[in-house]
């Protein structure tokens, strides 16, 4: 896995993820940035799933657990659609809240997928 583009998705999905517990905790529903901060992390999280799809391809296969490797990645694809889903279902500012804890979430998700693949220290 590229380092860079592992710090560039865990970046994303903090500040992603602080955005929308900052906007919760003011009292906003979920808005169009909100759920766009979501979306950006979903797009770096569709590029993770064509990185580890080709990189075995390129020399690089994982050096830690595949099946773990392969749970956290489904994961972290599935989280943000649930947590959209329901921002969108419920329309609350505790909606926009969980928005920003699964970013959290998926930001600790991808640290650790690049640990996987390269056996870095846990």
């Amino acid at each position: 896995m590229i380092l860079w583009f592992t710090i560039v998705q865990v970046v994303v999905a903090v500040a992603a993820g602080l955005f929308c517990i900052i906007a919760g905790l003011a009292g906003r529903r979920p808005s169009d940035w909100s759920v766009g901060s979501l979306a950006l992390v979903e797009l770096l999280l569709v590029a993770q799933v064509v990185i580890a799809i080709v990189s075995p391809f390129a020399g690089n296969p994982p050096s830690g657990s595949l099946l773990e490797f392969w749970v956290y990645l489904v994961s972290a694809v599935l989280l943000p659609f649930a947590a959209v889903a329901w921002a969108l279902l419920e329309r609350s500012r505790w909606s926009t809240v969980i928005m920003g804890v699964a970013a959290l979430s998926i930001a600790v998700m991808v640290w650790r997928m690049q640990v996987i693949w390269t056996l870095q220290a846990a």
